[in-house]
């Protein structure tokens, strides 16, 4: 099977430029996609486009992995309802470095075959000066094709418009494909369907300039069955970086993933070929109470992302968690279960406390009234015990060894409260 065959019976095609399909069937081509250095950690929603570049290498082409150090500091529109707030260069520095070390686990720098490279735009996109980009590329795109583009004419209708800045990324991410085209003999750019724009400029600049043939292939952007924004939770974004995002609550995340996704998900997310899928498929159809696709949808992105040690942690203290419950365990071992978990302290008081005043102290929600909410809506759990009364207390007698409270927020979300002595003045 050739690279867009495998991508197409995986879903991730959503459009691709005429002739695509049979250059990549006869010609080993250099492709790339680039990353937006705005954190220091990439997150699931990045994951789609790291397995188009890991499948690319896998079929025997050479991906680019384009760090935008350089268009990073301007941000793209694409998406954006509102302006990023601009990084400064030690900001993009300290973000490449984290997405750097997320990359080299999906693609192989040293191969001798076709090896991965990963390259800053900020290497020649700062070095350019204003009046030779605006000579040298700027007259070669019309002010009526940019404005006709969907993320800017968004942004012209709202209220706070569009800058010059964000503007003209399209041109710098064009100029982008040229230099790869010029370094490295680059004629495929992928991205998420958002970038269509983006990549069908640079093509065009490649023509004008250089009289070459460039190609762009672009991915769906997901949604959930619910149709929701994908790598979105109560609990916020999920992170690659354990550190940002446990690997328990990442294993979390994708088994919980609903069951018109979780098929889908493997498709997209994992090297499991067509037969291990369909098996998965229906083995989840036979016995559905047991969530077949979704463990190991779990189980494979998780080890691609944090390895196979992290695989056994999160089911070990999956397993501890709801095979025994909470209140046959120690704190140690629900600690050593829930690393990573988001986790607070509490003064001891005379007492006890209000679990709104709790919840909302701790962050586990913004505010009382948010409190109130999830306990009428029957979405709070406090050791293993639901709470229903919006006006219970707990004390330091309620607490597991006296010393730990779990928080268990909807159906997944995990917290830890330690009720610690108060300080002496």
């Amino acid at each position: 099977m050739d690279l867009f065959s495998e991508l197409e019976w995986r879903g991730l095609v959503y459009d691709a430029t005429e002739g695509v399909r049979d250059v990549l069937a006869r010609e080993k081509v250099t492709g790339y996609i680039g990353f937006d250095p705005s954190a220091a950690s990439l997150h699931v929603g990045s994951l789609l486009v790291m397995m188009a570049l890991a499948h690319m290498q896998r079929h025997g082409h050479s991906p680019i992995a384009v760090i935008g150090g350089g268009t990073g500091l301007i941000g793209d529109p694409s998406g954006k309802s509102a302006e990023r707030q601009l990084m400064t260069v030690e900001q993009v520095e300290t973000n490449l470095a984290g997405i750097r070390a997320q990359l080299e686990r999906f693609l192989d720098f040293e191969s001798k075959v076709a090896p991965a490279r990963l390259v800053n735009n900020a290497d020649w996109l700062t070095k350019l000066s204003a009046v030779d980009f605006m000579r040298d590329v700027g007259k070669h795109f019309t002010v009526n094709a940019m404005l006709a583009k969907e993320s800017v004419k968004r942004r012209i209708e709202s209220e706070d418009g569009i800058t010059y800045t964000e503007f003209s990324y399209s041109l710098l991410q064009a100029y982008d494909f040229l230099e790869l085209y010029d370094r490295f003999g680059c004629t495929l750019q992928m991205g998420g369907s958002d970038q269509w724009g983006n990549i069908t400029a640079g093509m065009d600049l490649i023509r004008r300039l250089r009289g070459g043939k460039a190609h762009g292939l672009v991915m769906p952007l997901i949604t959930t069955a619910s149709g929701t924004k994908f790598g979105k939770t109560e609990a916020g974004t999920i992170w690659l970086d354990p550190d940002l995002t446990s690997p328990y609550q990442f294993y979390q995340f994708w088994l919980n993933v609903d069951d018109q996704d979780a098929v889908k998900y493997l498709r997209f997310f994992t090297f499991q070929n067509a037969e291990q899928i369909r098996a998965f498929e229906e083995a989840g159809r036979l016995e559905p109470e047991k969530r077949h696709p979704q463990r190991a949808l779990a189980r494979e992105v998780t080890k691609l992302v944090h390895g196979e040690a992290a695989v056994q942690e999160a089911e070990g203290a999956a397993n501890l968690l709801f095979a025994n419950g909470v209140s046959t365990l120690t704190s140690k071992q629900i600690e050593q279960a829930l690393a990573g978990v988001p986790t607070s302290a509490v003064e001891m008081v005379a007492g006890g406390w209000a679990v709104v005043d709790l919840l909302a102290s701790a962050g586990i929600t913004k505010s009382k009234s948010e409190a109130q909410r999830l306990i009428r809506g029957g979405g709070l759990s406090v050791n293993d015990r639901r709470i229903s009364e919006e006006k219970e207390r707990l004390t330091v007698e309620d607490a597991i060894e006296n010393e730990l409270f779990v928080v268990r927020k909807g159906k997944r979300d995990y917290f830890l409260i330690r009720v610690v002595k108060p300080l002496r003045g």
